[in-house]
This record gives C-alpha cells, sequence and structure tokens, in this order.
C-alpha cells in the first residue's frame, strides 16, 4: 500500500512497486517504468497524497545513499544521491561546520525531492545554496547535470514541478565554513526563540536545535506517535496576490513584500476564516493539526477521500470569506481536488 510510503498514511496499492538502492538501478527502473503509461517517483513520500484506489501504473521508490564533498577556495562543495534523507544530511552538514542548510533542519523527505519545490524555512530556500543538480529526463532519456538557472527555482516551485518530467538523481550544493562566529539569523520567529536581534550570528548547531524545536511545536517533525505529525506538512502555500488585493485584506493580515507583489499567511487566513486548529467535518478522521493550521493530519484511519474534503472545505471557506483561493502544496495522485 502507498500508504506504508507517505507520511499522511494513506493512499491504496501501486500496481507494480520498485526498490532502487543505488543510482544505477534508479536509473535502470525508471528507464523500465517509462514503458508504462503512468509511472511514479516516490522518496519520502512527505508531500504527497494518493488517492485511495492507489496508482494503476509503475512506482519506483528511491532509497539511494552517498555523500561526497570538495573543498574550495569559498567553502565546499558537497553532491548527494537523491535517496539520502533530508534531515540527516542538514545534519551531517552541521557535524561537519558546513554552513547554509542549518534553518531547514527537520524538514522531512529526501534530498532528490528538494529542489522539486523548492523548500525552505525560516529565512532560507533551497535556491540559496543549489548549484545544479544532475537529471534524468524523460522527455529526452538523457541524464545530464542541469544548473540551478535551468531549474527555475521559486517560491515552492520549479520546473521538476510544472512540466519537466524525470528523477532526480543527485543534487549538488555549495555550502559556506563555519569560520567567523556562526551564520545570521534572518527569520524574526527564529531570532525571537533565540533570544537575539534579527541578522546576529549563531552557530550553526544552535540554530538547528532551535529550529527542530519550532517545528516540533508545531507537528512538523515526524514522530509516529504523535498524530499531528501525520501530515504532509504545510498542506497550502502562503498566497502571493498584488498590492491593491492585499490592502483590501484586514490591517491585522501578515504580509511581506514578494517583489512587485506581497505574500499572506495562509495559516492566518484559515484560522480568521474560522476553521480552527483541531477542526474535523463530522465523522472525518481527518482533521486540521491541533498545532498549526495548514497542516491537514491523519488521526489514525482517515482516508485519501476525507483529507481531500477537508481540503476543499478549508479553500472555499477563506475563498468566501476572503476572495483568496489556496493551492495546495503537495502532489496530488488521483482525481481528489479537481
Amino acid at each position: 500500500m502507498l500508504a506504508d510510503l507517505t507520511t499522511l498514511r494513506v493512499g491504496g496499492p501501486a500496481a507494480r512497486l520498485l526498490v532502487a538502492d543505488t543510482t544505477e538501478d534508479l536509473v535502470a527502473y525508471v528507464q523500465d517504468a517509462w514503458a508504462d503509461d503512468d509511472w511514479l517517483v516516490v522518496g519520502g513520500g512527505s508531500n504527497l497524497l494518493v488517492a485511495d484506489a492507489g496508482f494503476d501504473g509503475t512506482v519506483v521508490v528511491v532509497r539511494t545513499r552517498g555523500v561526497e564533498h570538495d573543498v574550495t577556495a569559498d567553502g565546499v562543495t558537497v553532491r548527494v544521491a537523491a535517496g539520502e534523507p533530508w534531515d540527516a544530511f542538514v545534519a551531517t552538514t552541521v557535524e561537519h561546520g558546513w554552513t547554509g542548510l542549518e534553518a531547514l533542519s527537520g524538514i522531512p523527505g529526501t534530498v532528490g525531492a528538494s529542489p522539486v519545490q523548492n523548500i525552505g524555512a525560516y529565512g532560507v530556500e533551497l535556491s540559496d545554496v543549489l548549484t545544479r543538480a544532475e537529471f534524468l529526463d524523460a522527455a529526452t532519456g538523457e541524464r545530464a547535470w542541469l544548473d540551478a538557472a535551468e531549474l527555475a527555482l521559486g517560491y515552492r516551485t520549479s520546473t521538476l514541478k510544472h512540466g519537466r518530467r524525470g528523477v532526480v538523481l543527485t543534487v549538488e550544493f555549495a555550502l559556506g565554513t563555519d569560520t567567523d562566529g556562526g551564520v545570521p539569523v534572518r527569520y524574526p520567529q527564529l531570532a525571537g526563540s533565540l533570544g537575539v536581534e534579527l541578522g546576529a550570528r549563531v552557530a550553526p548547531s544552535t540554530i538547528r536545535s532551535a529550529v527542530l524545536g519550532l517545528r516540533a511545536g508545531k507537528g512538523m517533525v515526524l514522530d509516529a506517535d504523535d498524530r499531528d505529525t501525520w501530515s504532509a506538512g504545510s498542506f497550502f502555500t502562503n498566497p502571493i496576490v498584488s498590492r491593491e488585493f492585499a490592502d483590501t485584506l484586514p490591517i491585522d493580515a501578515p504580509r511581506w513584500p514578494a517583489g512587485d507583489e506581497v505574500k499572506l499567511s495562509a495559516a492566518w487566513l484559515i484560522e480568521h476564516a474560522g476553521v480552527h486548529r483541531g477542526y474535523a467535518l463530522a465523522g472525518s478522521h481527518a482533521a486540521i493539526s491541533s498545532k498549526h493550521t495548514l497542516a491537514l493530519t491523519n488521526r489514525g484511519d482517515a482516508s485519501a477521500a476525507e483529507v481531500a474534503e477537508l481540503a476543499r472545505y478549508v479553500q472555499l471557506t477563506v475563498l468566501n470569506r476572503f476572495g483568496v483561493a489556496l493551492v495546495p502544496e503537495p502532489v496530488v495522485v488521483g482525481d481528489l481536488l479537481a
């Protein structure tokens, strides 16, 4: 069952399942899967909502491992196999004194999935340090390194998420070294938890510990005994709207500059539309997290249909109250949110 491969723990069976432990196996399995009309690559399953009917095609599970690095004049270049668990890799960078990823601690999933939606948290995005990715292209059959510019990394998006089909094999990062008294804190909430001014330099290990604490408090660090973590993390992206539209919203609605536009807080919109933490539709086993309104959770026996029904309810409620259309962040497999 695909439920066993996703952090939401919902989803039916796959017609065929292949597990790749080496990059060579991954290439071979994916190329074989392309013979099917339907194929799906799964890493940590932390950003997937799979229908109860499952997937009528080939699923390739990425379990490749390996971290290599070269010291450079500016820091360190690190190449990581796609199947490496993301947080374990971040822990490795902190242990080695490599800087740039500590604020992305605690994010579930694998390294190979990280460029797909340009993961980010606490003032840092993957695009800040990603240099290129090795990619097996479904359209051409070619295996090649793509520079960061070719991936068009944006807010929770990339060409890998929209239009460019294939599989990430390896990801390369340009990281710094902790030689100048720590790294700057870029996010107000993180600065507050550390008791320092925004921009203050703090040891990477201290930032990692603080981020893990903040994420755990929101149910965003995986824990088999905590149903609030049976989720896909933030289910909706923060909306980006025009400045004119943002001016029509309540004055206390959080907002941040986003180029010529404005980024809003999806969590604030959900909460102030009347959908509170712990909310569930009558008779449903899916619920809003008791710790964070952006997470839709499986309380133990939820179906994919129940998760999707709750997501549609949240979208409709926010749209009716504020005129903002929330966009789901997870990849949806099956006809669930149409």
